[in-house]
């Protein structure tokens, strides 16, 4: 029951873009859940802690790549699992 042990700890910088240098898939083998200024994200494409942002897609709009446009929000940063 005691599975909190075996988790990685949460990197300051994390991506879910498998092209990302922030990309890490250990962590990703668990739910992740992202709290903005203590409000819960579930659309959060990539966060940093000690800078205070998180990236959530900006609606439906894509870039020319077909990836979709990112919009930066700002705040106290806090990863969990679920």
């Amino acid at each position: 029951m005691n599975d909190t042990a075996q988790r990685p700890a949460f990197p300051d910088r994390l991506s879910v873009d498998p092209r990302s240098p922030h990309y890490n898939a250990a962590v990703f083998e668990y739910d992740v859940g992202i709290r903005l200024n203590d409000k819960e994200f579930t659309n959060v494409g990539e966060y940093c802690i000690s800078e205070g942002w998180i990236k959530i897609p900006a609606g439906k709009a894509l870039d020319r790549r077909g990836q979709p446009m990112m919009t930066k929000l700002k705040g106290r940063v806090e990863p969990f699992y679920r």
